[in-house]
């Protein structure tokens, strides 16, 4: 069987209990992604910098395709969690880079007046699949060196 898109366990998390992301329902789009060790989430200030929560998750797919990584709805109201990014985007080419071998990780910021404690296997964000789109005349030739936010380098 050929491999069209999913999910592995990203190096270093093997032994780590790491579920991969599974849809709660038949019609629902987005695939749960779960937290991979407990973290804590500090309030936010100004100059704080996103916390980064790990998955240790990683995803492969088609060319034309990417993995949109979206809050979960219940998160910003019961957690004061939003991602700091809006929607994450994770190219095919960030599976396997030579950094962090490709690891998803939601970048999040906590907008509650205490820090947020959170365990190992909550539920954090969800991720869909999804097509896209080329220009014409777009003839690209750049290659990813790098791991989470290596393109704008």
């Amino acid at each position: 069987m050929s491999k069209l898109r999913g999910f592995e366990i990203a190096k270093g998390w093997e032994d780590k209990g790491i579920n991969l992301p599974q849809r709660s329902t038949k019609f629902a789009a987005g695939y749960d992604f779960e937290l991979a060790e407990d973290t804590v989430v500090p309030s936010f200030k100004p100059g704080v910098k996103p916390t980064l929560l790990k998955t240790g998750i990683k995803a492969y797919m088609q060319d034309d395709e990417m993995l949109c990584l979206y809050n979960r709805s219940s998160n910003p109201k019961k957690k004061g969690l939003v991602l700091a990014n809006s929607v994450g985007i994770i190219d095919k080419d960030y599976y396997g880079n030579e950094d962090n071998d490709g690891h998803i990780m939601f970048a999040v910021w906590n907008f509650k007046d205490e820090d947020i404690e959170l365990k190992k296997g909550e539920r954090i964000g969800q991720g869909i699949f999804q097509k896209y789109f080329l220009a014409d005349n777009d003839e690209t030739e750049g290659e990813r060196t790098g791991g989470f936010g290596s393109t704008s380098k």
